[in-house]
């Protein structure tokens, strides 16, 4: 399927994000530092030509703090979408990751073992979470600017990418960063980069 071109954001560091806390869809305020990176988030974005772009936040806190910061003054208003929350990861919500089980053969990234997420009884569980992203991918017509969370982010752009779910840890995340994807191709888009 051909999507409309897209600049996704993960929200900024979080306190439970420093803390290595796993938050699915609870939340924390952002960091000083996860402002200043959603700072670097907006002076990427305003080099960029918007022109005829939407705006859509997942609509828990932190992304809608992110937004905030990062999209202000480029839109008038932003929109929020459920489809755009973090991964469920059940009861294991507000746990710190060193208190959860050792994921054996775990790709780590800044999120953490990404398997974990997988593993979380009672959670969405990957699959689950694809048909959300793929759901929400369809439902646009225009072109748009997303903010959301590390694993949606990274799953929203291996389906754009029309990659396979096992490819999710191969797929480059990161705060402070956007990831602009278009026809198919996704650029990493960083300040002195």
């Amino acid at each position: 399927m051909t999507y409309p071109p897209l600049y996704i954001l993960r929200h900024g560091q979080t306190v439970w994000n420093a803390q290595q806390r796993i938050q699915g869809s609870l939340d924390s305020p952002l960091t000083d530092l996860g402002k200043a990176q959603a700072l670097q988030q907006h002076a990427i974005l305003s080099g960029r030509d918007l022109t005829g772009f939407d705006a859509i936040s997942s609509p828990q806190g932190r992304a809608v703090e992110t937004a905030r910061i990062a999209l202000s003054g480029l839109f008038s208003h932003f929109d929020q979408d459920p489809l755009l929350c973090e991964i469920g990861v059940g009861i294991w919500e507000g746990k710190c990751r060193a208190d959860l089980p050792v994921v054996t053969n775990a790709t780590d990234s800044e999120d953490g073992a990404l398997d974990l997420y997988q593993s979380a009884p009672g959670g969405e569980g990957f699959d689950r979470l694809c048909t959300r992203c793929k759901s929400f991918l369809g439902s646009l017509s225009r072109p748009s600017v997303l903010v959301t969370h590390g694993i949606t982010s990274r799953m929203l752009r291996v389906v754009y990418l029309g990659r396979e779910v096992g490819d999710l840890g191969s797929v480059d995340g990161g705060q402070g960063v956007v990831f602009h994807l278009s026809d198919g191709v996704q650029t990493k888009l960083s300040i002195g980069a």
